[in-house]
């Protein structure tokens, strides 16, 4: 399945389908969370969580890509990421676009 962040595909005609959603909220165990909570004390990356934002990035593409193909899509254009906390230790992510069909314009 082809995902761009651009309205236009080069080369391709497309109808659009509709708009298409991947949603995945998450979060680290407890061990994982006092040792972010003590890291953040001294400062730094707090790796448990990038790592969390990074798994919930992939899920979220993967829901996205089952999402646009239940819907016999092609592709999927102007893709774009959405994301927030819920409480202290739970991130939500939101990939979103516009599920596309490709036309075939060739002569038969």
């Amino acid at each position: 399945m082809l995902i761009t962040t651009t309205e236009n595909i080069p080369g391709k005609n497309y109808e659009i389908i509709g708009e298409v959603f991947g949603l995945t909220t998450n979060s680290k165990n407890v061990v994982r969370n006092i040792g972010a909570g003590l890291k953040n004390i001294v400062g730094g990356e707090i790796k448990a969580y990038t790592e969390m934002q990074e798994e919930s990035r992939e899920l979220a593409i993967q829901r996205l890509k089952e999402n646009a193909k239940n819907m016999g899509a092609d592709a999927i254009v102007m893709m774009r990421f959405d994301s927030g906390s819920i409480g202290t230790d739970m991130q939500s992510v939101a990939a979103y676009g516009t599920a596309v069909k490709f036309i075939n314009n060739s002569p038969l």
